[in-house]
C-alpha cells in the first residue's frame, strides 16, 4: 500500500457513455453516495471522497486526463517547471532565490520540490497577478481609459502617465 501511495495515479478518458452516466447519478444525488462490495456490504463515502469523485468524472468528460498524487509527493526541477509550465534553468534560478523551497538529495546535486511548496507558490503567483490586474483595472477607471474612441496617442500617453506615478 506505501508504494501505491507514492506513485501517480492517472486515470484517462474511457467509455464516454459509462461516465455520463456515472456523471448524471451523481448530478441527481446531493448526499454521499456508497460503495456496495461483492459481498453486499454497504459503505458511505465521505463527502470530500464524493466531491472528488464528482470533479474526476466531470474532468474526464470533458476529455481531460486526471491525475491523483499525494501533496507530500516530491518532484524533480523538470517535473515542478513543467507544471509551472516554464524552463529549467528559470525554475533552477526561482530556487536559487530562495522563492521556492527544494531539498537537495543526500550526497548529491540533485533537488526535489515538494508538490504542496510548488501549489503554494503557484497559488500565490495567482493571487499577486490577480491584485495587478485589479489595480490596473481600477486605474483605468480613474483615467477614464473605458470610453469609446480612444486615439492611440491616447492610450500612449496614459501608459506613460501611469508609470511615471509609479515610479
Amino acid at each position: 500500500m506505501a508504494d501505491l501511495l507514492r506513485q501517480p495515479t492517472v486515470v484517462e478518458p474511457g467509455d464516454m457513455d459509462a461516465l455520463l452516466d456515472l456523471s448524471r447519478f451523481l448530478a441527481q444525488h446531493s448526499a454521499p453516495a456508497a460503495l456496495i462490495g461483492p459481498d453486499g456490504e454497504h459503505l458511505e463515502l465521505p463527502a470530500e471522497i464524493h466531491r472528488t469523485l464528482r470533479i474526476v468524472v466531470d474532468s474526464l468528460l470533458h476529455r481531460k486526463a486526471v491525475s491523483i498524487v499525494p501533496l507530500d509527493q516530491t518532484l524533480t526541477t523538470q517535473q515542478a517547471a513543467d507544471l509551472l509550465g516554464i524552463s529549467r534553468p528559470t525554475l533552477i534560478k526561482m530556487i536559487d532565490r530562495g522563492e521556492i523551497p527544494c531539498e537537495l538529495l543526500p550526497g548529491s546535486r540533485h533537488r526535489r520540490i515538494r508538490l504542496s511548496d510548488l501549489l503554494d507558490y503557484r497559488k500565490a503567483l495567482e493571487d499577486r497577478r490577480d491584485t495587478l490586474l485589479t489595480n490596473a483595472v481600477r486605474e483605468a477607471e480613474v483615467l477614464n481609459l473605458y470610453r469609446e474612441a480612444r486615439s492611440p496617442e491616447e492610450y500612449r500617453d496614459a501608459i506613460k502617465s501611469i508609470r511615471k506615478r509609479k515610479g
